[in-house]
């Protein structure tokens, strides 16, 4: 499907986080039921939408000085499209998803090349909390505790080939579950990428989890990508692929609209997008006249992951 520069959500009908908060009394009560399930185990027939407690889990350094964003805000004020554009719509129209069981597909330039479900591929390596920011690229941020594993020890166990340069992730584009995947705004399915060095980073995790519990469906459940130095975009949902490719993979919003979203995607202070500034951003949960603070580079990551850049033109790779 070819996607017109036209076809891209305009600024004004991004749902701007003042008017969302006239919705939040009526979504929390919405998924109120989301809340009760219990959790036994990823192979359970536990309802999809349950947001039960993990298990099992240990608390890492990062992010242990950070202000977190609350439960509330990090999982009613979501960007998932598949849902449905508005950042109310996930919450709401994402109850029926079904979660589990759950594969994964992982293809290409690997030795291991099968299906893995959920339960297997969380034996790759303990399961860790680590507090992360997140910057997207309207100008708003978060502060969320994920809990998932390294992205670097599912790469390990698939044994990658000398030819795999970069790893492609495909999110579920279910038309009978996802309402939006019935629109033609995006080329479905989503689909992100990143380099092989990125993909190893000790920063990039799998996550299954935040807040303690499993991820509810609006954040991406069962599996879903995070790279903290990144914006929100490049953080692919309910994963059901991961293509090891040799060719950098042309992704979904560098398809949509490739003047305004790059594959790279750092965070960057010195690159505006074309239609807002990126210099600040506004951290979701703290009201109406939240002061909006100055954006770090690479999301205030520098320290771990500016090396992985070095030499490169960070306007033109944006």
């Amino acid at each position: 499907m070819k996607i017109n520069n036209s076809e891209i959500i305009p600024a004004s009908e991004i749902t701007p986080y003042e008017t969302y908060m006239g919705r939040r009394d009526f979504i929390k009560a919405a998924s109120a039921a989301l809340m009760t399930a219990p959790f036994l185990s990823f192979n359970s027939e536990v309802s999809a939408a349950t947001s039960a407690s993990l298990f099992g889990y240990t608390k890492s350094s990062y992010g242990a000085d950070e202000k977190l964003t609350s439960y509330n805000e990090v999982t009613n004020y979501n960007n998932y499209y598949e849902f449905g554009t508005s950042k109310s719509d996930p919450a709401l129209e994402s109850k029926e998803l079904e979660t589990h069981p759950w594969t994964v597909s992982i293809e290409g330039a690997v030795k291991k090349n099968k299906q893995i479900n959920l339960d297997d591929l969380l034996k790759l390596a303990p399961l860790e909390e680590r507090i992360y920011r997140m910057r997207c690229v309207e100008g708003w941020s978060m502060v969320i505790p994920w809990i998932g594993i390294p992205m670097s020890k599912l790469i390990q166990w698939a044994e990658p080939t000398s030819n795999a340069k970069f790893i492609e992730f495909v999110s579920l584009a279910d038309q009978s579950q996802m309402p939006g995947v019935r629109t033609n705004i995006l080329d479905w399915p989503y689909t992100e990428g990143l380099r092989m060095d990125e993909a190893m980073h000790p920063l990039t995790i799998l996550a299954v989890g935040l807040y303690g519990k499993l991820l509810p469906n609006q954040n991406g459940a069962p599996l879903r990508l995070v790279v903290p130095w990144k914006y929100g975009f490049k953080n692919a949902k309910s994963i059901v692929k991961i293509r090891f490719v040799e060719s950098m993979p042309k992704t979904s919003w560098v398809k949509a609209g490739p003047k305004e979203y790059g594959f790279y995607a750092n965070v960057n202070p010195m690159v505006d997008h074309p239609r807002w500034t990126q210099s600040t951003e506004r951290r979701i949960g703290g009201g109406l006249f939240t002061p909006r603070i100055k954006t770090k580079l690479f999301n205030g990551y520098a320290e771990q992951v500016a090396h992985m850049y070095t030499g490169m033109d960070l306007v033109k790779n944006f």
